[in-house]
Order: C-alpha cells, then structure tokens, then sequence
C-alpha cells in the first residue's frame, strides 16, 4: 500500500503527464512547486506553508496556475475566459475573433454567447441580402480555434451558448449531430425559467429576437429536440442562465450569458478565472478527515491564489480590468469520491452526503473568511457593495458568523469557489477520483507506443491503491449522481461541473427526467454521460491511447475521466 501522505505522485503516469505539461526545461517535481509558490508568495512564512501544500499535493493548482506562474514562457495562469459581447455587425464579430485567437494562443478557453446575432434569413438592409445565421458565424471561431494551437500542449477550448429563444435555436440543437462539424466547440441551449414553465404548462413559446417573435414554437417537441440530441451525441448542453445569473454575487453589477468551456464558471463579458482544487485524499488518515488540517490550508491558498490576479499576464487588456475589478477565483476539491471511500462512506450513501455536506461547508465558509481577513489587510474588490452583495443570495445562505465578517471586513473576492472537472491535475496526484466524480473504473490498462514495440501500464484509481474498492460511475443510478450534483450545487457560488452517466438500465423518458429535476433542484446545468450514444459509440472504437490526452472537456471512455486542463 502507498502511504498517503507524501511528498509528490509516485505513478510513472503521473510523473510523465507532469513533466510534459507543467514543468519547465530541466525542472523536476520539487523546482516546479518551489517556482510556483515563490511567484505567489506573500512572505517567507507564506511561501513554506503554500509550499507544503503544493509538496504533499493537498492543492493542486490548475494547470494553466502551475504553467504559467514563476515560469519564463509568457503565458496566462487563468484558465478560463468568456469573450466580450458579440455584436450584430461583422466588425464586432471578427473583433471578437481576433481577441478569441490572442486568448487561445495564450492558454485560455473561452466561452460565447451568439444570441445577439440575428437570424438565418433576416434581410440586411444594408446590402439587401439575408442573413446567414448565428451558427454560421460560430465557423469562424471554429477555425481559429483549430488553427490556433493553444499554448502548453493542448488545443484550444470554446463554449458557444445561444438562448432557447432565438430563432435559430432549432439549428443550433442538430449542428453537432456529427463527428466533424464544430469540433472545436462544446455546445450548450442557454434554458430559461419562462422556457421550464411553458415546458411544464404546454404552453406556446415565442422564439424572438429584438423583441420582434419570429414564430411561436411547442415548448414540448423544443424540449424533446434537445433530450434527443443529448440522448445520442451528448450534445448540446443545458445551462439555465436564470439560475445563473439570480444566484450570481454580482447581480448588481453583471449579466451572465455564457460560460467557460467546461460549465463550471459562468462568467460575464470578458470574465477571467483563476481554478484550483483542494485533494481530499490527502486529508484522510486511518479512516477519518483532518477538517483541521483543510481549513488551515484554504487560508494559506486564497492568499496565493488572490495574488494570481495581479502577477499573471493577461491576453486582453479588457481581461485584465474585469480580473482586477472583481477578483474571482474558482476554488473547489478533487478526490472527493476517493476520500469519502476511503472514511467509509460509499459513494451517494447518507454517509456520504452528510460527509459531503461538512466538507463543502467548510470549504465554502473558510474561502469566504480568508478573502475578508485579506479584505481587511488589502481592500475589498473595486465594485464591492457592501448592501448589493450582502443581498446576493448565495451570500445569505453563508454562515451567520461570516455573513458577520463580510459586513465587518468587506471581501477580497467577488467569487471563491467552484468545481471544475479536474482530469489532468487529479491524475498527476496518482489518479485521485477527478472534481466530485466517482472513478470511472478501478483500473484500466495503458497502452504506449514505443520505437521497438509497445508496453501496457496498468493505472489503479487511487482509493482502490489504498485497499478500497469504491463505487464505480456507472455502478451509480443517474439519480444518485444527480443528487451529489444537487448538493454541491448548493455550496457553490459559481458552477459544478458533474457528469450523471447514464446506464442502459434508464430508459429516454426517465433521462428527460433528470434535466427537468435539476432545475427544480436548482442546478445551474446538468451534464450527462451515455456510453451507448452515437458519438460514444463511435468514440469506443479507439482502444489505443499513444499519447496522453489534454484536449479540453474531452471524455475518455476508457476512463470516464473528463479532460479540461
């Protein structure tokens, strides 16, 4: 058995995948931390405790933080973006994909929304023609993104959103029911509450675009298109952008329209944010978790983490103002399945919940405590309003002795927590359970390519390491996933980005099921996993893995692990 606590990963996985991409020329495990926590340091002290975590790999920063920060290549250390505004004319359109080529070749994903663009067919005055569409526009960021090779041995990442009332949204539904168009996006419908109550009252609902409705649609058969285009090629995605933006700290400041590639960070015009997860196995020693231990590292990260924002480089100079005025980080765990396993609480069981529950909790209340201790020694972010943001709802579900603190010492930080998927940096930590996912498997076998032939290493989940057999995703109902989801969903001020898969035991009627109780349940998106689909069928065909793979939000189905490092 692998002792738990250690200094650096002990997989040759794990040590490849790092040195590939987050190491510098020359640099071994120990120079890399050394670089990093030196370049986020607030003191000599500062420097051995967020060193320490880094060494024992209780935090693991994403992977464009451990790129980027104390390293010479002229990269951003934020791994998200969401692009400004995109405007009906063509100025603004090929701006905007200029500015989206600078962001890619940097090192940032980025998401848009293209619901401002009018419709196929709408006459342009101007030249007397119709318009071609907003899915047509959404090919030229595809081609940057595919000609743009994104820095730090990965392509680049793109979200595109368009809302559930645009006339074009029917095309939009069926554009990647394909293998080959927009490969460089993920998709997703930007879902409404007024959609879910014409859905749930069958009533009409107007497609509109300029406050003109261009026709009337069934909200039924709408909602059916979607399921079934999800159904078989997992695409597009649901975000319900009321949700998004009712539950947003900022409310009083930013509308949110779209995300950042993977779903975990809404994010408004030109929004950046920074990523890192907390490594729960890390905390467990014979079978209980040192909360103790958690919640003095959060402080220690939130301060080098906050120190992000002002010593990263950024692509865009409008980036910059948004980071510097509002300060947001997305701080979340990894590992949770595994450490959970590894106390004694099988994945979705009670115990797991309540132990869930505890450690959310606290992560949530200490991000929180730590940016108003820096609050109080540094300043509040530039647009903080002490009676707009304690108004915020999310803010009021916090802890009464924090909401306390915010109104004593203001807040650093507009946002603090999010759960990102996590796959690359959980599996350089020896392959821990990636964000809040269960393993996909125990283990699974690796095939490498070599000049004289080719070898076969076996990859263990790490929990199954330590001598635990745990739950596996697809041993795990929809709805047990659905659930963890849920109650993540609830501690968390930006997003969850969670994967229900999906079995051959749950039939169409009870898969359209889960997208509407998620809204009921307030999630701010929901994300499913069908192995069977037409795009994961054509996917497992591939059994032969040459390279490891760092193309974001990509899901392995050998592995189930969701790639968006």
């Amino acid at each position: 058995m692998i002792p738990n606590r250690h200094y650096g990963m002990t997989l040759p996985i794990s040590e490849e995948i790092d040195t590939i991409k987050y190491r510098q020329k020359g640099e071994d495990f120990y120079s890399k931390i050394v670089r990093i926590a030196g370049a986020l340091k607030d003191s000599a002290t500062h420097f051995e405790e967020f060193k320490d975590a880094l060494r024992t790999m209780r935090f693991l920063p994403a992977g464009r933080v451990q790129n980027a920060m104390g390293a010479t290549r002229k990269t951003t250390a934020f791994n998200c973006f969401v692009s400004g505004t995109i405007d009906d004319s063509m100025d603004s359109i090929m701006g905007r994909a200029s500015q989206a080529a600078e962001t890619m070749r940097r090192g940032g994903g980025i998401g848009y929304d293209f619901s401002k663009l009018r419709p196929r067919g709408d006459l342009i005055k101007s030249l007397d023609s119709k318009a071609s569409g907003a899915v047509s526009f959404m090919g030229i960021f595809d081609s940057v993104c595919q000609t743009i090779a994104s820095s730090g041995h990965r392509r680049g990442a793109q979200m595109g959103v368009l809302r559930i009332d645009h006339p074009d949204i029917e095309q939009f539904i069926t554009a990647k029911q394909n293998s080959t168009s927009l490969t460089g996006f993920n998709i997703s419908v930007g879902v409404t509450d007024e959609f879910m109550r014409c859905l749930k009252e069958e009533r009409p609902f107007p497609l509109t675009y300029e406050g003109k409705v261009y026709k009337e649609v069934d909200p039924v058969a709408l909602w059916d298109m979607i399921m079934r285009s999800t159904w078989d090629w997992a695409e597009p995605g649901v975000l319900f952008i009321d949700t998004i933006n009712n539950m947003n700290n900022l409310h009083y400041c930013e509308t949110i329209a779209a995300t950042n590639p993977c779903g975990e960070q809404p994010l408004p015009q030109f929004g950046a944010c920074l990523l890192g997860s907390f490594n729960l196995t890390k905390y467990v020693w014979d079978k209980s978790f040192d909360f103790g231990a958690f919640v003095r590292d959060i402080h220690v990260v939130v301060r080098a983490m906050d120190n992000v924002v002002d010593r990263t480089i950024y692509p865009l100079e409008e980036q910059k103002a948004e980071a510097l005025n509002k300060r947001r980080m997305g701080l979340g765990v990894t590992g949770l399945a595994n450490a959970a396993e590894m106390c004694g609480y099988p994945y979705a069981s009670k115990g797991f919940n309540e132990f869930t529950e505890k450690v959310m909790t606290e992560l949530r209340d200490h991000c929180y405590s730590a940016s108003c201790d820096l609050a109080k020694e540094k300043g509040s972010f530039p647009l903080y309003d002490e009676y707009q943001y304690l108004q915020s709802r999310f803010v009021k579900t916090l802890s009464p002795w924090v909401q306390d603190k915010i109104k004593e010492c203001g807040i650093r930080n507009s946002h603090l927590t999010s759960i990102a998927p996590t796959g690359t940096i959980s599996l350089t930590a020896d392959n821990v359970s990636s964000g809040i996912e269960p393993p996909y498997s125990l283990y699974y076998d690796r095939t490498i390519q070599q000049f004289d032939g080719h070898t076969v290493q076996r990859v263990e989940d790490y929990a199954y390491t330590q001598g635990v057999s745990s739950r596996t995703a697809n041993e795990i109902s929809a709805k047990e996933h659905l659930e963890v989801l849920a109650l993540v969903s609830k501690y968390v001020d930006s997003a969850v980005s969670k994967t229900c898969n999906v079995g051959n035991n749950v039939n169409y009627q009870e898969f359209k099921q889960l997208y509407t109780e998620a809204w009921e349940l307030g999630c701010k998106g929901i994300t499913t996993f069908r192995a069977a689909g037409k795009r994961y069928g054509i996917l497992n065909e591939v059994v032969e893995e040459d390279t490891p793979k760092a193309e974001a939000c990509f899901i392995d189905p050998a592995t189930g692990q969701k790639e968006c490092e």
